[in-house]
This record gives C-alpha cells, sequence and structure tokens, in this order.
C-alpha cells in the first residue's frame, strides 16, 4: 500500500472552522455495506438498537496553547508553547521560535504561571513548571487557549467558544491536546434518549496527543511509526464490553481514538483491563477483534485515520463513501461532520 493511494481533492471551502449548533444537527453519513444514506447525527436514535455498546473517550481536553514573554536584559521576547505530553521533570512542549530559547531560561506566561527551560532538543523542549497539581490546573486554564487542529489555527485564532466546542460533553480526565472529534457530536439529550432506548455506554480515557495532526511521511504506509498516546480500560470498563459481546451486542467505538484503545485491549475477541501507552496502526488487512461498527468524522488526505475507517471498510467502498461526502458537501475534519460505518 503507498500512500498515494489514500490521497484525495477536498475543496478548502468544506474544511469546517466551527461546529454545527445544535451539536446534534450535524449531518451524518451512514454508511452499512454498500448502502449510503444522508441523514443527521438527531438521527442516530433510529439507527442504534437496545443492547448496543457505544464505546466513549472520556478524555478532557486541556488548554495547551500558552503565549509567554521571554527575558534577556531589558529585551522581552514572546514565545508561543503547545504542551505535548507530562514528562517526569515538567512538560514536553513545542514553542516558537524554538531555536532561540535558551536552556535554563525562563517564560512566564502569566503573573502566576511561569516555567523554567529544563531540557531542549532539535525538536521541542521539556517545561518545569512554577506550580502543579490544581494550582497549576488552575493558572492553566486562566493562561491557557485551546490547542485547535492546524487546519483551524491557520485560518482564525481559538476563542473563548472553543473552550466550550472543543470539548466533549462527558470530558472527565484532563491530559489530551487534541478532542475526540467525533464525541463532539453529542449532547445530553441525544444521551439520555439513547438510554431510554436500551443503549449502553462504556466510558474509557485515552489522552489524544498532538501527534494525531503529524503527517505520514513514508510512502509504504507500512513502514510508518505511529506516536503513542497513554490509555486505561478499566476491569469495569472491560467486563462491559465482553458482556455484549457474549449477549450478541454490537460494539460501536465513538471516534477512532476510543477504536484504537479497545483494539490495543483486546486479544482473540476479548478486552482485558488494560493501561499504558499504545502505538497501534490500523491499516487495510488489520483483523479487528471487538469492534463492529465506529462513528467517526471525515479524516484528512493521506492520514492513518482514512487508512484505519479503509481497514475496517475496505478501501474501495471508503473510497465511494469520501466521493459521496465531497460531492454531497460534507463538512471534514474536527469541527465537521459524522459518518457511520457498518461494514
Amino acid at each position: 500500500m503507498n500512500l498515494s493511494d489514500f490521497d484525495f481533492d477536498l475543496p478548502e471551502a468544506l474544511i469546517a472552522t466551527r461546529p454545527a449548533r445544535p451539536r446534534t444537527s450535524a449531518r451524518l453519513l451512514l454508511a452499512e455495506g454498500d448502502t449510503i444514506r444522508d441523514l443527521h447525527v438527531f438521527n442516530l436514535i433510529d439507527i442504534f438498537r437496545p443492547g448496543d455498546r457505544l464505546v466513549l473517550n472520556n478524555t478532557r481536553v486541556i488548554p495547551a496553547r500558552l503565549f509567554g514573554t521571554r527575558q534577556r536584559g531589558e529585551a522581552v521576547a514572546k514565545v508561543e508553547i503547545t504542551l505535548l505530553e507530562p514528562q517526569p521533570q515538567g512538560w514536553r512542549a513545542l514553542a516558537k521560535p524554538l531555536r532561540k530559547v535558551q536552556l535554563g531560561e525562563v517564560i512566564r506566561f502569566s503573573d502566576q504561571l511561569s516555567a523554567t527551560v529544563a531540557s531542549k532538543s532539535e525538536t521541542d523542549l521539556v517545561l518545569a513548571f512554577n506550580l502543579s497539581g490544581d494550582d497549576f490546573d488552575a493558572a492553566l486554564n486562566a493562561a491557557g487557549a485551546m490547542p485547535l487542529p492546524p487546519y483551524i489555527a491557520a485560518k482564525r485564532a481559538a476563542d473563548a467558544q472553543d473552550a466550550t466546542d472543543y470539548q466533549t460533553v462527558f470530558a472527565r480526565h484532563a491530559g489530551a491536546v487534541a478532542a475526540p472529534t467525533a464525541s463532539l457530536h453529542f449532547d445530553a439529550e441525544l444521551l439520555a434518549a439513547l438510554v431510554a432506548k436500551g443503549v449502553t455506554f462504556t466510558e474509557v480515557t485515552l489522552h489524544v496527543g498532538a501527534g494525531t495532526f503529524l503527517p505520514v511521511k513514508v510512502e509504504d504506509v507500512t513502514t510508518h511509526k505511529m506516536h503513542a498516546e497513554w490509555g486505561q480500560v478499566t476491569p469495569q470498563a472491560a467486563a462491559e464490553i465482553n458482556a455484549t459481546r457474549a449477549a450478541c451486542g454490537r460494539v460501536i467505538p465513538v471516534g477512532t481514538t476510543a477504536l484504537r484503545l479497545i483494539e490495543s485491549a483486546a486479544t482473540s475477541g476479548h478486552v482485558a483491563a488494560w493501561e499504558g501507552t499504545t502505538d497501534i496502526f490500523i491499516y487495510p488487512g488489520y483483523q479487528f477483534r471487538v469492534t463492529d461498527a465506529l462513528m467517526t468524522n471525515f479524516h484528512l488526505p493521506k492520514s492513518t485515520l482514512l487508512m484505519l475507517v479503509s481497514a475496517l471498510m475496505g478501501k474501495p467502498r471508503m473510497d465511494r463513501i469520501y466521493a459521496h461526502a465531497v460531492q454531497q458537501g460534507y463538512r471534514f475534519f474536527s469541527y465537521g461532520d459524522a459518518s457511520l460505518l457498518i461494514p
């Protein structure tokens, strides 16, 4: 498989920069077998069946983009920081401009929040913050901005509305620097209606990292090395998924992050309690262990996520689905419309 096999033409106008309002009014492409239907997210109440189990990623996005200053003598310079992941000695982060930031230098983000450059490489650095625990969280929430994906950030800056829009209604465990975007389509009313119908829910946690936006740079996609992300499947979550499979119910992850996590935790169709980092790379030829269907947004050309959905549905079928989505004007990427893929 070549990287070029997963390319397609996407009009710039189809890249969403704001979500649909209300959340459930977003369009939904239902692909079941070879059939394609154009619906809306609120139609999920008519699609899902009693006994279906939706797997939700309850990670919470932190306001990981920070704008600070560094000072040398009388000279003050601006620095833009994007937090990536916690490390034993601080937070690994990207910096602009990286080359001008020096080891041991202090970057100030607010009266309460500052950080010392603890280490530095050619690509990133590690920041040791002056606060920790709840104090750090409070100062970060006050000073930081939502880390919008590059294709949105290139068009507009994050604002106060993104603090709500770029967070799921069931976000609980802080640590992600990108949202599990398929889950952004749910609101409390839709969740309650699905429960009333007999649909069940299991929550897992995968802290989505900035690596999700990294391009694939090898032509032979089988040689691509995936980024690693931390996740957890609790014993209760594993038991719920296994019980649904035993009862012949469908296990339907909401989002590729939830799918990658439960597939990482599964062996021979059985999900075990699991905690750690996963770099699972799913591309055509992969044999799914527990996933029966997937709700997901529309993904970037040449992306590992497009390869994942092609593994689930088959590449020729995904080619038809994406051609239909473009022709019908579906909105793409993180704030875009949704699809429900049922092989």
